[in-house]
């Protein structure tokens, strides 16, 4: 007997010891194309002007319980400072954290369509239990999917809130984002379940390398897209716009007119919490001079702060 109609065959041995034919079936499985990938890259400016503000949103939020605040009450990280016994929004561990969260999010508006990308995601999910750190970090896998949920939703929020951009790219840019989430969700999962438990003979030997690096390389720089990392100092001089080698669309070595992130945040009314909040995001970069306002449904009420710094 075989398949009346064609059937994609899929090694499952490769999904566990694969992990670019683990990405290259999920990628098919979602429909994850060229499309997205230009989504990403002509959107990414919009999200890193988010940046700041979401890493805030969601270390406040994961203060707010005893039990995912307990992971920044030890000394799990190369974090070296000063810790604070009950940390809060301003606790040196958590200025720490941030600084490496902001850097992980920008992380995710490089190029998605080479495979250090996901090596990168990949590695992510690795280290949150407790493999290829010094100083190993254990993390269950309720909290890591409760907090890739808040980031998608308050990012989705945001993006669908602008004033500026057209509907069609709001919902490109919100499905590539989405995608691109769920597949780093996948990439923790596959440390924390059992599944290919069989073939742990066959996977590659964990290396133990510094935080923010891959292979060797800083991937993830100390403050974020302040500075650029060695992946993206490779990445330039080639041509003025390099193109993907996936999807063929011209890739710019740097967004004109993205905010650093050591600038303020675009989300007002931090201090008080998620329902207040007020987002300011910058115009295309031929209209980059003047700034736009975006207040997402979440807000009852505008608030008259200034914005925070990041």
């Amino acid at each position: 007997m075989s398949w009346q109609r064609p059937v994609q065959h899929i090694d499952r041995k490769d999904l566990y010891t694969n992990l670019e034919a683990r990405i290259q079936y999920l990628h098919t499985f979602l429909d994850f194309s060229s499309n997205d990938i230009e989504a990403l890259i002509s959107g990414s400016k919009y999200i890193k002007a988010l940046i700041p503000a979401v890493v805030n949103i969601v270390y406040h939020k994961l203060l707010q319980y005893d039990i995912t605040a307990r992971a920044f009450q030890t000394r799990s990280t190369s974090f070296e400072g000063p810790l604070d016994e009950f940390p809060d929004d301003n606790s040196p561990q958590i200025l720490h954290r941030k600084m490496f969260l902001r850097g992980y999010l920008n992380r995710l508006c490089s190029d998605p369509s080479k495979l250090e990308f996901w090596e990168y995601l990949d590695k992510v999910g690795m280290m949150h239990v407790g493999r290829g750190r010094e100083h190993p970090l254990h993390v269950e896998y309720v909290h890591i999917g409760a907090c890739l949920s808040f980031i998608q939703d308050v990012l989705t929020e945001a993006l669908l809130s602008h004033p500026r951009l057209p509907l069609q790219r709001k919902i490109a840019l919100v499905k590539a984002i989405g995608k691109v989430i769920w597949i780093q969700n996948d990439l923790f999962a596959k440390w924390y379940v059992k599944d290919g438990e069989e073939f742990a003979d066959e996977i590659a030997q964990v290396n133990i390398e510094r935080e923010g690096y891959l292979h060797g390389k800083k991937v993830i720089t100390g403050e974020g897209s302040g500075s650029e990392s060695e992946s993206d100092k490779e990445n330039k001089g080639n041509a003025s716009s390099p193109k993907s080698p996936t999807s063929r669309i011209p890739v710019s070595p740097k967004i004109a007119g993205s905010p650093s992130l050591s600038g303020s945040c675009p989300f007002q009314g931090m201090a008080k919490g998620v329902a207040e909040m007020k987002v300011e995001a910058d115009r295309d970069a031929d209209t980059q001079q003047s700034k736009e306002v975006m207040t997402p449904p979440r807000s009852p009420t505008p608030t008259n702060k200034k914005a925070e710094s990041s």
